[in-house]
């Protein structure tokens, strides 16, 4: 039998069940298919989605031919707080910035039902919430939809990709552990068979998706948060974890004071000196290394000394470009 899926009219059929219900009048669904203008099939099964998943004890009364609820019941969505409904309804707004994922839009479908017929006009105060214009994400639903099955099953998958780096498209066979969103894009992370190791993927790059008839047990710690050594600086992930050291001059110096870049993050103000020190352990390099870069001249990595050698190169090598050397 086809799951029945509500929407808005959906809801406010059986908000009107509902009341009329609670409030002892015993309808029956003549009467409520003339007062929703809807069919008899229709209120049949507005009253099996109340009963069924919403848990209403609905029984039919055929001494006074209506329908009455055998024990004192109230719709969950009419028990919601108003604060938790300005949460909701603002908790749709910040799930923007993953808008173009299939699964923005099931739960701004959930969010919808639940703030519905309680927020209906008077939506102003959420405008006062909002996400600045970022680039959608871009995937295949076939892919994401494929992915998340198999995550479900634990069940190995196989695919082609082409990386970053290293173009050249190879088979991979992968044990998939999560689906992770960051900064536009789609990761999937999982243990890599051909590399032996836990590796991420992007999903825009993955092609040719089957998943096989072989299982794998998921790892107790499978979470990707615990492979990043503390930092959380996003999509990255190395087996070396370092102490870092890095100096910020003037604008910067508010900037990183404004997050928490690390775990163990220690800043330190050097206002005789001029720069704010900000030291963590983090084995995210790759990305640390673009997140200073992007504060231009008002930063210096002083450790590890690789890194900041690194940094140099880097810099070096923009100057090349730019024809000053």
């Amino acid at each position: 039998m086809k799951e029945t899926k509500p929407n808005h009219q959906m809801l406010e059929r059986l908000i009107y069940i509902h009341k009329r219900i609670k409030a002892g009048k015993y309808p029956n669904c003549t009467f409520l298919s003339k007062k929703l203008e809807c069919s008899i099939p229709t209120i049949n099964r507005d009253i099996e989605f109340l009963r069924d998943r919403f848990l209403a004890p609905i029984e039919y009364d055929s001494a006074k031919k209506g329908y009455y609820y055998t024990q004192e019941y109230n719709m969950p969505l009419n028990s919601i707080s108003a604060k938790n409904l300005i949460a909701l309804s603002s908790a749709k707004i910040l799930l923007s910035n993953y808008k173009g994922t299939p699964i923005y839009d099931d739960l701004c479908n959930v969010i919808n039902l639940m703030t519905f017929s309680e927020i209906r006009g008077n939506t102003d105060f959420i405008d006062r919430i909002a996400v600045p214009p970022a680039s959608p994400i871009i995937i295949d639903e076939t892919i994401w939809n494929t992915i998340y099955s198999a995550m479900k099953n634990n069940s190995i998958i196989e695919f082609d990709y082409s990386g970053r780096h290293n173009t050249k498209t190879t088979h991979r066979r992968v044990r998939p552990y999560q689906i992770l969103l960051d900064d536009g894009l789609c990761f999937l992370f999982g243990f890599c068979e051909l590399r032996n190791a836990e590796r991420l993927f992007c999903l825009s790059r993955i092609k040719n998706l089957i998943i096989t008839d072989d299982n794998f047990i998921l790892p107790q710690d499978y979470e990707f948060s615990s492979r990043c050594g503390g930092g959380k600086f996003g999509i990255f992930i190395s087996t070396a974890i370092r102490k870092y050291k890095i100096r910020f001059y003037g604008p910067a110096r508010q900037y990183v004071k404004e997050k928490i870049w690390a775990d163990d993050q220690k800043i330190t103000d050097y206002d005789d000196k001029g720069f704010t020190e900000i030291t963590f352990s983090s084995s995210q390099d790759d990305i640390i290394m673009r997140w200073v870069l992007a504060q231009g001249a008002d930063v210096l990595p002083i450790e590890p000394k690789v890194f900041a050698d690194d940094w140099k190169n880097q810099i070096r090598w923009m100057a090349e470009r730019a024809g000053i050397l």
